[in-house]
C-alpha cells in the first residue's frame, strides 16, 4: 500500500493495497484493517456510505469536529476538495483538490475538523466513504462551495446543488 502526505497536514492520499487488472476486468481491495494499521492509519471506521450523482453535481462542503473519512471513487470520476476548518491550525481555511476515479483508485483520508466536497466529472460517479462516527447532520458544518474568502477552484462555475448547499434554511 502506498501512503503519501498531501499539502494539508493530516490529509493523506492512499493507493489501496491490492489492485489487479486482467482480460476479465479489475479487482481492488478498498480496505484491510491490518494493512491500513500497519501503514499508520489506526482509525476505527464504523460506518460506510455511498452517494451516486450525475455530471456537474456538487455535494458539500461538509464536515464536523470528530469524524475521520476515508474517501474513494467506486465508479466514474470526481474532483474532491478538502478544506481545513480548524481555527487553531496554521492551515485554517486552506484547501487542496484531488481527482479520484475508478481508474486511479486513489483514496483520501480526511481528518476531523476538515470539510470535504466533490464535483462529479463523469456522466455518473459513485462516491464512497468510510467514517469513524455515526452520521449526525446536526453536528456538521456546511461551507459554501463558492465562498469568495476561500477562493476554491472548481472545474465548473454552475454546478447542480442541494438546498442545503445553496444555503436554503432547514434543508436536508
Amino acid at each position: 500500500m502506498e501512503v503519501r502526505e498531501s499539502d494539508l497536514k493530516g490529509v493523506l492520499v492512499l493507493k489501496p493495497p491490492t489492485l489487479y487488472e486482467d482480460f476479465r476486468g479489475s479487482y481492488v481491495e478498498t480496505y484491510n484493517r491490518r494493512i491500513y494499521r500497519e501503514s499508520g492509519i489506526d482509525v476505527d471506521f464504523i460506518q460506510d456510505d455511498i452517494s451516486v450523482s450525475h455530471r456537474n453535481v456538487l455535494r458539500g462542503i461538509h464536515g464536523n469536529q470528530d469524524t475521520w473519512k476515508l474517501i474513494s471513487c467506486l465508479s466514474g470520476k470526481f474532483y474532491l476538495v478538502v478544506l481545513n476548518w480548524d481555527p487553531s491550525s496554521p492551515q485554517f481555511k486552506q484547501w487542496q483538490g484531488f481527482t479520484l476515479s475508478e481508474h486511479n483508485r486513489l483514496q483520501v483520508l480526511v481528518p476531523p475538523k476538515f470539510g470535504n466536497g466533490h464535483l462529479v466529472l463523469s456522466e455518473q460517479a459513485i462516491f464512497h466513504y468510510k467514517q469513524s462516527t455515526d452520521y449526525d447532520r446536526s453536528s456538521q458544518f456546511t461551507l459554501f462551495w463558492d465562498d469568495p474568502e476561500l477562493k476554491i477552484w472548481w472545474p465548473s462555475r454552475d454546478p447542480i446543488l442541494s438546498k442545503r448547499d445553496r444555503g436554503e434554511a432547514h434543508a436536508a
